[in-house]
């Protein structure tokens, strides 16, 4: 088995962190460099900033507070929502950032992950989607902050998104987002046996076994949380601690 990540997600919007249920029910958590430090302490192997409204509201990105956060994380730094363009990926990775996550550009033009890769490697860009469960064991691609059905099968949107050079996929089930009561292990040992490239697992994280069935069970490379990590729920190198105990891999300096 190969070593296993752990990655804490910073939603920001307006300038804080925020978390919701669902995608709805937004609310204000931290100042995301306060966090993103105690992160790195305790151990997390990589982070992400998403901007969350950057698309949906047609503003540009935080570049200031990215490049903020880019100087002080020592971790890969992962950066998305809001890209449009091959001069927003430029942008990011100018100001210290290490990879992008690209979501809803990609759903407009698919080319961007392509150009992309070629430009500035597979390894610095990763295909994120917003998934949700529209039959038994078929899953779409929404839009839209999680409000559009793209009609688009998520499994194949994984195949081509390998395809076209992402070096990673991001797969964020609405049904589990903020609800804490596990990852979704079906879609996401679906994915992993669609592709060859890592899968991040995203959203239903409430407890450690979550985090050790989805690694297993659910074939996911990396579990990525948000809320248990913001609200104290569950301690980054406790988690991992508990990981190595029942012989996940994973690294633990």
């Amino acid at each position: 088995m190969t070593t296993k990540k752990i990655i804490a997600c910073l939603d920001v919007d307006n300038r804080k962190v925020v978390k919701g249920k669902k995608f709805l029910d937004v609310q204000e958590v931290a100042d995301p460099l306060t966090l993103a430090k105690q992160y790195v302490a305790d151990g997390v192997d990589e982070l992400v900033f998403y901007d969350i409204s950057a698309s949906t509201k047609n503003r540009g990105m935080f570049l200031d507070l990215i490049e903020e956060i880019a100087k002080e994380v020592p971790v890969p730094f992962v950066v998305g929502g809001g890209i449009r363009t091959i001069e927003d990926v430029e942008k990011i990775l100018s100001i210290g950032g290490n990879k992008v996550s690209i979501n809803s550009a990609a759903l407009k033009d698919p080319s961007i992950i392509e150009e992309a890769a070629k430009k500035f490697g597979s390894e610095r860009v990763m295909l994120s989607m917003d998934v949700s469960e529209v039959a038994p064991g078929k899953w779409n691609v929404f839009a839209k902050a999680g409000m559009e059905d793209t009609g688009i099968d998520a499994i194949e949107w994984a195949k081509k998104g390998e395809q076209l050079g992402a070096g990673e996929l991001v797969v964020n089930c609405i049904d589990q987002d903020g609800v804490k009561d596990g990852y979704n292990l079906e879609l996401n040992r679906a994915m992993a046996e669609a592709v060859d490239i890592p899968i991040i697992a995203s959203g239903g994280a409430g407890k450690p076994e979550h985090f050790r069935d989805v690694l297993t069970e659910g074939k996911a490379d990396v579990a990525l949380a948000a809320s248990v990590f913001h609200f104290g729920d569950i301690n980054i190198r406790e988690l991992k601690n508990y990981l190595a105990e029942q012989n996940i891999p994973v690294r633990n300096d």
